[in-house]
């Protein structure tokens, strides 16, 4: 996250007093706190937690210096004592577990692990919200519970990632929930609710959206993250880019944007008055503070050359709507920004209001939070808590997809494979479960320890010296699959391929991979099995088609519980049910320039588009792909009056504008938030699990309009819903349809309009006509 320290130059000192009560805090391994028991500030309006958030963060503003109130403007700010306001530290991460990145979380006193839950994207596979709001919560309680130990310094959580992976090559493609707009906002929203609690006054953690928006390229060809300026049309910023992070906070309530280092159309993202007051605070809502990804305002001077002074950029920032610069360029510049009037101290106390006014609705201000009924009783024994483990592996096991399964070799009887050749450099390295922004996990099961587990006779070997694999020890893994009965190999990617900073230039699986598992897969006596860790997607065509590759699973990054998930999935102990949320493209598209943000194709060109819903190649498999041990049917159902949608009448008193192929579109604006709401209708999908064993099924819902053309997406997700169903048994599955949200797309111009004739429902094969006239 961070470009670059600034902590090495001049920082606003730090009185003697407000050490000395940093050290005391750190002594006495309690909760830094303000207005105790006994407190001189007791009757001050700011200690008072009778009185709204906005108004108590008001009364301490007011009570600050300047100068005082500058120092505030950093990721890590002093204390001023003579207020009891302790030192905050508001960078903490929490991405699929605490993080060691961030100044916040510290592992080194009665607590030294969490549970570390899948990266993201597999999790994302599960399509499951429910399962992303509980591991919201569970991440949201063990930073509560250090929090009450005296082993963090902060409560505000700078997660999710909820950027949307547009490039298969971006190396932080694996922290977010994939290329579907509707899947990013569904997983925010419910990890957003889980990560800040369920209370409507007091905010278990404070969770922030990253990074906003149109981010997803770290290093390219020459272009870097921190002074790449994306071109982005209006038309794809309103239904692919800013979907997320308006359900983040309209829906999921979170109390933080975060802006990214991204350029938009000649502006920083961070010094936008646009994105960050018009459209965050203003149109969304947003009830919290924007903070800028680490040095981006220093940036905007020293790499972007966006003004002429470090005070002209500190103004700029936060005349625009910024409260919040991790490092201290503000800290360091702000006051001469005000001294020579290019912003005055109401943008700083605007700025002020809005980051203390999250602090007190954490609590900070109500006393020493172990007395607290919400969040006090949180301690060691609520950290890799049994339920959390269990969680994890839960997770893992969700999310696993089933990419190929020929002849049904899967799943293995246990007790029938009589011996076990493992091979791939995945296949015992713990660092291999994690992904980034990870911490230290409460324990871990690497994939050998889990096949360890069902198979008594297993012989282990790597077979690369790491996922580049410029070597391969290829003759001893043809040695060993020949005389072994079965053959699983662990290949795939690490952070060394793809993470913050660093992007691919191949889809290929690195090095000599490919040559090993062939070579191995025509020497075993029977079709191999292959498990992929990655975070990115990968072209592994040969291995599809290659009839001695008997099976392939994609295990993402999965968390501590990784080993033990893909053990009981291979074993049939887990039917799965996981789904790719992106599309794995072959290794010609590597041909299209990450810089070109156009999520639409332009045949003339021979651009072909991103993601499933503008794509026009070929693809290795597609979004929403994923194969299940047992076979489900589905039956779309649309209940009312035939193929006509309900209460359209409303729409015969709107202007409605012409398309481009002769139909009539209605803006959704115009049609407001009553009519939207009785254009709503039921639709129902019948699901019916044809055995042979139990699982769950994810039921994904598509819109399809007669044509693509316009701009209009060639297909788009509408909703998702997943249940677990037995073997036998059937289950319905209700959706409701909302046309204004479900039918809608966006014009060139931004502007969200449902075209009136004929609309699909798609469930897998299955459609059902939906006609929108006045």
């Amino acid at each position: 996250m961070r470009a670059f320290s600034y902590h090495a130059a001049v920082m606003v000192a730090l009185t003697l007093a407000t050490l000395l009560a940093l050290l005391r805090v750190c002594a006495a391994g309690n909760p830094p706190f303000s207005c105790g028991q006994g407190a001189p500030t007791q009757g001050y309006a700011f200690c008072n937690p009778a009185l709204p958030p906005a108004q108590r963060a008001a009364d301490l503003v007011a009570r600050l210096s300047l100068a005082e109130k500058v120092s505030q403007l950093g990721d890590e700010a002093p204390g001023v004592p003579r207020l009891g306001v302790p030192p905050y530290k508001w960078w903490s991460e929490g991405l699929h577990g605490l993080s060691f990145w961030g100044h916040g979380m510290h592992f080194d006193g009665a607590v030294r692990a969490i549970t570390s839950f899948p990266q993201v994207l597999l999790t994302a596979a599960a399509f499951d919200e429910q399962l992303w709001y509980l591991i919201g919560q569970a991440i949201g309680t063990e930073a509560r519970a250090l929090y009450n130990l005296g082993q963090a310094e902060g409560l505000t959580i700078w997660s999710p990632n909820v950027n949307i992976f547009r490039d298969p090559r971006w190396g932080r493609g694996q922290e977010t929930p994939g290329e579907d707009p509707t899947t990013a906002s569904k997983y925010a929203v419910a990890f957003v609710r889980g990560l800040q609690g369920s209370s409507p006054t007091v905010l278990q953690t404070s969770a922030c959206c990253k990074h906003a928006s149109a981010y997803d390229l770290e290093a390219w060809n020459g272009a870097i993250r921190y002074n790449f300026n994306a071109r982005v049309t209006a038309q794809d910023m309103a239904d692919t880019f800013n979907p997320p992070f308006k359900s983040c906070v309209e829906d999921g309530r979170a109390s933080c944007v975060m802006c990214a280092y991204t350029i938009i159309n000649g502006v920083p993202a961070c010094a936008s008055n646009d994105l960050l007051s018009r459209t965050f605070k203003g149109d969304w809502g947003l009830n919290g503070y924007v903070s800028s990804d680490c040095d981006a305002v220093a940036l905007m001077h020293d790499a972007q050359f966006y003004r002429p002074s470090p005070e002209d950029t500190v103004a700029v920032a936060l005349k625009a709507g910024l409260d919040l610069n991790c490092g201290n360029y503000t800290q360091v510049h702000g006051m001469a920004a005000v001294q020579q009037g290019r912003m005055t101290e109401q943008d700083v106390d605007r700025a002020l209001r809005n980051l203390f006014a999250v602090r007190m609705r954490l609590g900070h201000f109500d006393g020493d939070p172990r007395g607290s009924a919400l969040y006090g009783g949180l301690g060691a024994k609520d950290v890799c808590s049994p339920a959390h483990k269990n969680l994890a592996l839960q997770a893992a096991t969700s999310g696993i997809v089933l990419l190929k399964n020929d002849a049904g070799i899967l799943p293995l009887r246990r007790g029938a494979v009589a011996s076990a050749a493992v091979i791939g450099h995945n296949a015992n390295d713990p660092g291999a479960l994690n992904g980034n922004y990870f911490g230290p996990p409460c324990e871990t099961t690497t994939p050998l320890q889990g096949l360890q587990g069902y198979v008594q006779n297993v012989r282990f070997l790597a077979g690369c010296d790491s996922a580049a694999c410029g070597f391969a020890a290829t003759g001893q893994a043809v040695g060993l699959a020949a005389s072994s009965d079965y053959v699983f190999m662990f290949m795939g990617l690490s952070q060394a391929q793809e993470q913050e900073g660093l992007d691919r230039t191949s889809l290929l699986l690195p090095g000599k991979q490919q040559s090993l598992i062939t070579a191995v897969a025509n020497a075993a006596k029977r079709p191999v099995i292959l498990v992929l860790l990655t975070g990115g997607p990968v072209d592994v065509t040969f291995a599809k088609l290659n009839p001695k590759i008997g099976a392939i699973l994609w295990a993402g990054y999965p968390g501590q519980a990784g080993g033990l998930a893909i053990a009981r999935v291979l074993f049939g102990d887990h039917n799965p049910s996981g789904r790719l949320p992106v599309t794995w493209y072959p290794e010609e598209f590597t041909k299209v320039p990450m810089t070109d943000m156009r999520m639409r194709a332009d045949p003339a060109t021979g651009y072909p588009g991103r993601s499933y819903r503008f794509y026009q190649g070929n693809a290795v498999y597609k979004f929403g792909y994923g194969l299940s041990y047992s076979k489900f049917s589905r039956q779309l159902v649309v209940s009312g009056n035939g193929n006509k949608a309900p209460n359209t009448n409303l729409l015969a008193g709107l202007a409605a504008t012409r398309t481009a192929d002769g139909g009539a579109s209605y803006v959704v604006e115009e049609i407001g938030a009553d009519g939207c709401e009785q254009l709503k209708f039921p639709a129902v999908v019948e699901v019916q699990n044809h055995g042979p064993l139990d699982g769950k099924h994810s039921v994904l819902m598509f819109l399809r309009w007669p044509n693509a053309t316009g701009g209009r997406p060639v297909s788009q997700l509408m909703g998702f819903r997943t249940q677990h169903i037995k073997a036998g048994e059937k289950a319905s599955l209700r959706f409701d349809v909302s046309p204004c949200e479900h039918f809608s797309r966006a014009r060139e111009d931004g502007q969200k309009v449902i075209d009136g004739g004929s609309h699909f429902l798609r469930v897998g094969k299955d459609e059902h006509e939906i006609s929108f006239e006045s």
